[in-house]
């Protein structure tokens, strides 16, 4: 009997006993015998000879044939092409002059993401606020610092000493009672944190608004039901609910901020691309694995922050969701699971 591709033999297939009597004149005859007549292609097969057959996927098997290919060929270019100099690679990768460069890229970046998340904070709870004087003013800043690139604000930063050469705090129109010196205060990494700080804010700051307007409605009414401050309200009842809508978006900005840190090189730091582009500009042959360099860091860098996103994001969704996401590894021995179940099936049939 033939059998179409995602079709099962059924016993309803298989006509009733009764029909079967009235059409055959022959007597019936009782035991296996009867059913396995030879020739009889009507007798009902035993249910554990059923098999379901898979539908065949051609378009899903070309795609992952080409796929395969493409990167057999990325691959192979790689390891290949003597003009990525692998060897030189290897030198330089651990070096001290890029281990250096790392460290400056780490904790420009740790500053710029605890200052930028506070101020993010601050900014959208002005969003938020019924003063209309708080409203303006954050909406105002939040729009100038998204609309203005990252590197003219670092460059305007850099030379804002040519605008005030002291920096006073007093009476406005009036007598100062603090003097500083710019040209001393604003170091090469002050310059690079405030920059860095001053757009993460903007951007840090709709998405906590995002994060506290995902929260539901009944969740303020209860709280002001309940008699709560304000401030009791937003630390445990608002804010570690809009966290779980908060971390992804914010993830994405700190990944984006490890990257803008290569930009504080043409404000005088040498981060982890300033060394690099520096050390390509005293051995110009070595540019191209210089270049690789700082890329692997960059993927080292950015794909940890991924790491601690996943388990962020499983810690906030505990009472949520009814069962966690499971953790790669417990993906990946599920994965073993069902393909040694795959195989038990296949070989008891």
């Amino acid at each position: 009997m033939s059998e179409p591709p995602g079709s099962a033999v059924s016993l309803a297939s298989a006509p009733p006993a009764e029909e079967t009597a009235e059409a055959s004149s022959e007597p019936r005859t009782a035991g296996p015998a009867a059913a396995e007549r030879p020739g009889d292609d009507t007798a009902p097969r035993p249910l554990a000879a059923q098999r379901v057959l898979p539908l065949r996927r051609p378009g899903r098997w070309i795609a992952t044939t080409i796929v395969l290919v493409l990167v057999a060929q990325i691959a192979h270019g790689l390891v290949t092409n003597p003009f990525y100099q692998w060897d030189r690679f290897q030198y330089w990768f651990l070096r001290p002059t890029i281990l250096d460069g790392l460290l400056v890229t780490l904790k420009v970046t740790a500053y710029c993401a605890v200052l930028g998340l506070l101020g993010g904070v601050l900014i959208a709870l002005g969003r938020l606020s019924l003063s209309p004087v708080l409203r303006a003013v954050s909406w105002t800043y939040t729009w100038l610092f998204r609309s203005v690139p990252l590197i003219v604000v670092l460059l305007f930063l850099y030379n804002f000493s040519a605008l005030y050469k002291t920096l006073s705090l007093g009476v406005p129109f009036g007598p100062a009672f603090f003097t500083f010196d710019e040209s001393r205060l604003a170091t090469d990494i002050v310059v690079a944190v405030v920059g860095l700080t001053l757009n993460e804010a903007a951007y840090a700051s709709e998405v906590v608004r995002s994060g506290i307007l995902a929260v539901d409605q009944g969740q303020h009414e209860a709280a002001l039901a309940l008699g709560l401050p304000k401030s009791y309200q937003f630390t445990k009842i608002v804010f570690p609910q809009a966290l779980r809508s908060i971390t992804p978006n914010y993830v994405n900005l700190l990944i984006n901020l490890i990257k803008s840190t290569s930009l504080v090189f043409y404000v005088s730091l040498l981060d982890l691309f300033g060394s690099a582009q520096s050390m390509g500009s005293t051995y110009p042959g070595d540019i191209v694995p210089l270049l690789l360099v700082a890329t692997v860091w960059y993927l080292i860098l950015t794909s940890a922050v991924s790491i601690v996103q996943f388990y962020v994001e499983r810690y906030f969704a505990r009472g949520a969701t009814r069962t966690l996401p499971p953790t790669p590894l417990q993906k990946l021995r599920a994965g073993l699971r069902d393909l040694r179940a795959r195989a038990r099936r296949e070989a008891a049939i």
